[in-house]
């Protein structure tokens, strides 16, 4: 049921920190509840992970990042640059801590519950899109009729429909079927003969995920919102009647304060009690030439690598996790990797021709599930740690915790999402 929170009388005024899909939607959010807005950025909108990242919108894959196959790549693995996850050895207590509470969230038991939580969300996930689409962001979302999720051997298949079965069995809306190599070429001409055996998953979408953040920031902009970009945030301070933003540009007053800055959401919340660490799990990307690349988006979910048509002439390529400091620079040799694993799958692509490589850090939490809510003051909330769904999630995200600020009544969706969990 629905929980009071928040201060006693509706906010007349919000300051959100972050411009990305998941800052930009709760504000977008709040303007329709009648709220003024602030948003403060560090760089422009769509200036962090969302912009690269693979741009799928795909409720049956929304699954919690510690899951029991997580355990099996094993610690030699996560050593290795070439491996799709891969931790860069360095002495880092807190990221210790951080592997050790996720090992633990990666028990079935534990995996069961954490998925109940996403198949909520995700049952919510595109009609979310669909209002803002109806409210006048004209980015579209496209029909990924169907996508897919291709392997070498029908033995490599079994792994990845077991997890869409046991995704079933938490309450999520999966309509799939297993194909052959053959059928999987026909869908996909990209594809090569090393593939025999695919998944169509139907029901999904996917975006150019850099368009669509930049049009939500326009509809901001219409409906009153001021962004202020290349603005630093060093500070957050209760007031008791309102909050005080302390920024590189000057100070900022309001009723409430959103921090919805991604990995760097520890150094702003923690002193109003959030404990529960962000991590980077940083991804990387790239663009190649449209020619010859998939024209559907397609997962190599084996190699961990993902496909999507960008429009524009250009196909994203994008994979790995990475748990690194977010503003460590590009390793090339991730970018190898992906190539490497792709490669022998994929006929066509001009790999020497690709752009735009890209690193980007999600914020990761060790139990997988989003900080969305309020922290210890009524008057400053988080809206982060969608690891790698923030594009998946963002605009349902940003709607439920507008509803939560402006009513003073937290949706029931948010009660497992605590930010003081």
């Amino acid at each position: 049921m629905p929980t009071a929170i928040g201060p006693s009388r509706p906010p007349r005024s919000a300051v959100v920190v972050g411009a990305g899909m998941v800052g930009l939607a709760t504000a977008w959010s709040l303007l329709n509840h009648g709220v003024e807005v602030t948003v403060v950025e560090r760089r422009h909108p769509a200036a962090g992970a969302s912009w690269g990242n693979a741009g799928w919108l795909s409720p049956a894959l929304t699954l919690p990042l510690p899951e029991p196959a997580a355990l099996r790549y094993g610690l030699r693995s996560l050593l290795s640059p070439e491996s799709p996850v891969y931790i860069p050895p360095r002495p880092d207590p807190r990221l210790a801590r951080f592997l050790l509470t996720f090992t633990r969230n990666c028990a079935p038991r534990r995996w069961r519950v954490l998925a109940a939580t996403f198949a909520t969300l995700g049952r919510q996930a595109l009609d979310a899109y669909d209002t803002l689409a109806a409210d006048g962001v004209a980015e579209p979302t496209r029909p990924a009729e169907p996508c897919l999720i291709a392997f070498r051997t029908a033995a490599e298949r079994a792994a990845m429909i077991e997890e869409l079965e046991q995704a079933r069995a938490a309450g999520f809306t999966i309509a799939y079927e297993p194909v052959d190599g053959d059928r999987a070429r026909a869908l996909e001409p990209a594809l090569g003969d090393a593939i025999g055996a695919a998944v169509e998953l139907h029901g999904q979408r996917y975006l150019n995920p850099g368009n669509f953040v930049r049009a939500l920031a326009d509809a901001v902009r219409e409906r009153g919102g001021e962004i202020l970009e290349r603005t630093e945030v060093s500070g957050i301070r209760d007031l008791g009647r309102g909050v005080a933003v302390t920024t590189s540009g000057g100070q900022l007053h309001a009723d409430v304060a959103v921090v919805a800055t991604g990995a760097w959401l520890d150094a702003l919340v923690r002193p109003f009690g959030v404990r529960v660490p962000v991590q980077a799990g940083r991804g990387y990307s790239f663009s190649v030439p449209a020619e010859g690349a998939p024209t559907r988006p397609t997962y190599l979910a084996a190699q961990k690598v993902v496909c999507t048509p960008l429009g524009e002439g250009r196909v994203r390529v994008a994979g790995m996790m990475e748990l690194a400091p977010a503003e460590r620079p590009v390793d090339p040799r991730r970018i190898r990797a992906i190539i490497a694993a792709a490669r022998p799958l994929l006929r066509g692509i001009d790999w020497a021709a690709r752009t735009d490589t890209w690193v980007g850090a999600r914020p990761c939490t060790p139990d997988g599930l989003p900080l969305i809510g309020p922290t210890g003051s009524p008057r400053v909330y988080v809206n982060g740690g969608h690891g790698m769904w923030g594009v998946a999630l963002g605009p349902l995200s940003g709607r439920l915790l507008a509803e939560a600020i402006a009513t003073g009544t937290s949706p029931a969706e948010l009660a497992p999402l605590h930010p003081l969990r």
